[in-house]
């Protein structure tokens, strides 16, 4: 009897049918939420898509003078400094102590090929892998910086090795390195935005 602790037939079914119902119902969500996955990933770039030239944006006005920030294209770190009008001083006076002051010998884009490394002075980029052997350069802005010594003017340093590079990427001599920072290709659509991986706004990505 039901009073004796015994659940009677009716009550069974109705609780199997709650289950089921239940169950199926469940698995039904999931079954969508599975099925909205990729339909939900391709509206976002596939990470074999940034791996291999993406370009990857940056709002540079929000950057304050003399920080900087990394970013990452083609999964390699990527600097980004706003130099000050005394980080742009600091690079005049040293070319006798760089291995290759004028850059005829490194990598960057005919933009860059100057002074300052740059399309506008004041916003350095570079790819910050250590051409000697891959390491990530560390930032040393301060002038006469007590690691580097009372004559350094402001840069990089490479704990790996000991590679120096100056304001604009450009290496010291003694150094292990014997090139340059890579400039990666980047252009501006507009005052206050910075795309890494192409050369003109108007592309979609480089290869």
């Amino acid at each position: 009897m039901a009073g004796d602790g015994v659940i009677g037939d009716n009550q069974v079914d109705t609780s199997r049918r709650g289950f089921l119902t239940a169950a199926t119902a469940t698995t039904g969500a999931i079954g969508v939420a599975f099925a909205l996955v990729p339909f939900i990933s391709s509206w976002m770039p596939s990470e074999r898509a940034r791996a291999f030239g993406a370009p990857t944006e940056l709002d540079i006005s929000k950057l304050d003078p003399g920080q900087m920030v990394i970013v990452f294209w083609r999964k390699q770190p990527i600097f980004v400094v706003r130099r000050t009008p005394a980080m742009l001083a600091s690079l005049a006076g040293h070319d006798d102590r760089l291995k290759d002051p004028t850059s005829d010998n490194s990598n960057q884009p005919p933009y860059a090929k100057n002074v300052q490394r740059s399309r506008n002075p004041e916003y350095l980029v570079l790819i910050g892998v250590c051409t000697h052997l891959g390491c990530m350069p560390k930032a040393r802005f301060e002038a006469g910086f007590p690691e580097l010594g009372a004559d350094w003017p402001g840069g990089f340093f490479c704990p790996c090795h000991g590679s120096r590079f100056d304001l604009s990427g450009r290496v010291f001599d003694g150094s292990p390195a014997s090139l340059n920072l890579v400039v990666p290709p980047y252009a501006y659509p507009n005052a206050h935005t910075l795309v890494i991986g192409v050369n003109d706004a108007n592309q979609k990505g480089v290869a």
